[in-house]
């Protein structure tokens, strides 16, 4: 076990870092340690009939042990109940197994099918070789095979017993054939595993575990074992969603309501009389504002809300939430008998100010530009243009819509919305527009929304990644643009369209070369990252552009 396979070196690869790396890293061994030993205690009864069975179907051992490279490249024996004839071709053959596959025993395809045959592995968990989640270790030779980036990055943390691929293919033997096993393999596979391998490496913590665990049960029950599972729950499940979009949020509030009710018990002491309120019905009344709210959040949809990307019209529907909150919480009083004691207009200057609370904890700064914004959303037509979709919800993307939403091109254009690979932005609302999705829903929502225009937008991506997604969207009957090239292909819908029949030649051609010039000064400062700077730069060019409109309408 000592023995080191692979000499790489292993950086860290996650999206937190510091401290919470250092919790997530805490609870996640933590979790580990006591499911394996409760694990391996509550099944022990059946691992012996599993014993019992297996030495009664073939004459051999009855664990598995093969050699897999764990973290860093050490090298362990992992443990599996045996589903192998004990015979020198069984150790002579392929390192894959596919279905049919005649090493495996009658009672080792039933172990293998319903994956009991992995179960041992929480003795490999617990003495800290594994862990309940994590990419799937390999055989040495396999591993050997990766390409050295995605290497480093797999065996930077320990191997799991399940993982999102491992959910995603637990038919993998099903879907090999014997008669090209390893070129399948490694041509269909292996670099759909990677891939979704990486995905859960960069977004891993310990709530993302808890949902894979989640998820690998209900695909290991009969009746769903066929049911397709959304690749983004596997890294953003319900768990995670509840603790990120609900719990951190009930967490805050409840502090917030702690405050309310302190300055309006400390105001009534002041300006009407005495308020012996106490600090448990304090407690107990900031806790129930705070779970009332949260309630009326999840109703209404909030909590799928990005709160720092929030719309401005988010605040009326936060203001609709916490009004029947504080109806039903006094209603609550009132039937309790509670009223006495809390007097009803105490009730609702703490739900008030409460609301303020809330109201600024999500908006921050942006609240006065929000409520400025939504008026003018109020008393805007709705655009009945061309239907585009921007892939990736990004600064980027929130730029291009933003840039298509502007003067001419809001007539021209209605952005529906966004696709993000990014799971934890899936069905949340960015800049007032859903992500509906990863890229791969790109043909259905195409066809769905009747998408004439699809904005590439995404800066920072690698080649291979990028050639993925524009193979995608060739699979769709839309345009497709890169941003900010898009902006030349919208000049010349202007111009094409708006173009007085008095304009000349040499004048238009002026325009395009000024126009062309302004892409190349905006295209330098996004090569730069500097995405402010590029958004003031758009913004003069719109208003460039529309003051020339009206000039040239006017001849």
């Amino acid at each position: 076990m000592a023995e080191t396979a692979i000499h790489d070196t292993f950086p860290v690869y996650t999206s937190r870092s510091g401290v919470f790396r250092w919790i997530d890293e805490f609870l996640r061994r933590g979790l580990d340690i006591f499911c394996s030993l409760v694990g391996l205690i509550t099944l022990a009864p059946f691992f012996l009939m599993i014993a019992f069975m297996i030495k009664r179907d073939s004459p051999g051992p009855v664990f598995y042990r093969g050699q897999r490279v764990g973290r860093h490249g050490k090298i362990f024996k992992i443990l599996k109940f045996r589903t192998m004839y004990e015979t020198p071709v069984t150790y002579s053959g392929l390192p894959i197994t596919a279905r049919g596959d005649n090493r495996v025993t009658p009672f080792g395809r039933w172990l293998r099918d319903t994956k009991i045959n992995e179960l041992p592995q929480l003795w490999n968990v617990l003495v800290g070789e594994m862990s309940l989640v994590g990419p799937r270790p390999e055989d040495p030779e396999l591993v050997h095979s990766w390409d050295p980036e995605v290497r480093a990055q797999l065996l930077s943390v320990r191997p799991g017993i399940t993982s999102p691929a491992s959910v995603l293919y637990r038919d993998e033997e099903s879907l090999l054939q014997s008669a090209s096993v390893l070129e399948q393999y490694f041509q269909e596979i292996l670099p759909s595993k990677l891939r979704l391998d990486q995905l859960y490496l960069r977004y891993r913590t310990v709530f993302t575990d808890v949902d894979v665990i989640f998820w690998t049960l209900v695909a290991l029950l009969p009746r769903l074992r066929k049911v397709k599972i959304p690749t983004h729950l596997l890294y953003w499940g319900p768990f995670a969603r509840l603790f990120s979009r609900a719990l951190n949020w009930s967490v805050l509030d409840f502090f917030i309501s702690l405050l309310a009710v302190w300055i309006t018990a400390v105001g009534w002491r002041i300006f009407v009389g005495p308020l012996n309120l106490g600090w448990g019905y304090a407690l107990a009344l900031s806790f129930g504002m705070a779970l009332c709210f949260t309630l009326t959040n999840s109703l209404f949809g909030l909590t799928q809300i990005s709160w720092s990307k929030a719309p401005p019209s988010a605040v009326f529907e936060l203001m609709a939430s916490a009004g029947i909150a504080l109806v039903l919480l006094a209603s609550l009083s009132i039937v309790g008998g509670f009223a006495e004691k809390l007097p009803l207009p105490v009730l609702f200057v703490s739900g008030a100010l409460a609301l303020g609370g809330f109201i600024v904890a999500r908006y921050r700064e942006r609240l006065i530009t929000g409520l400025a914004s939504r008026w003018m959303t109020l008393t805007k037509p709705r655009s009945l243009g061309e239907r585009v979709l921007i892939i990736g919800a990004g600064e980027l993307g929130e730029m291009a819509k933003w840039f298509f939403e502007r003067g001419e091109l809001a007539r021209a254009y209605h952005v529906i919305g966004f696709v993000d690979d990014d799971p934890r932005k899936i069905e949340m609302n960015v800049s007032g527009k859903r992500v509906w999705g990863t890229t791969e829903a790109l043909p259905d929502l195409s066809q769905k929304f009747d998408v004439g225009l699809i904005v590439f937008a995404i800066q920072q991506i690698t080649p291979g990644q990028k050639q993925r997604i524009l193979e995608i969207c060739r699979k769709t009957s839309a345009r497709l643009i890169i941003f900010p090239d898009l902006m030349s292909a919208v000049w010349d819908f202007i111009r094409q369209e708006n173009t007085p029949a008095g304009w000349t030649k040499k004048f238009v051609q002026q325009d395009v070369f000024n126009l062309r010039s302004k892409i190349a000064e905006i295209d330098a400062l996004l090569e730069r990252g500097d995405i402010t700077e590029a958004r003031n730069q758009l913004a003069q060019l719109q208003n460039t552009i529309a003051e020339e409109e009206h000039g040239k309408k006017s001849l």
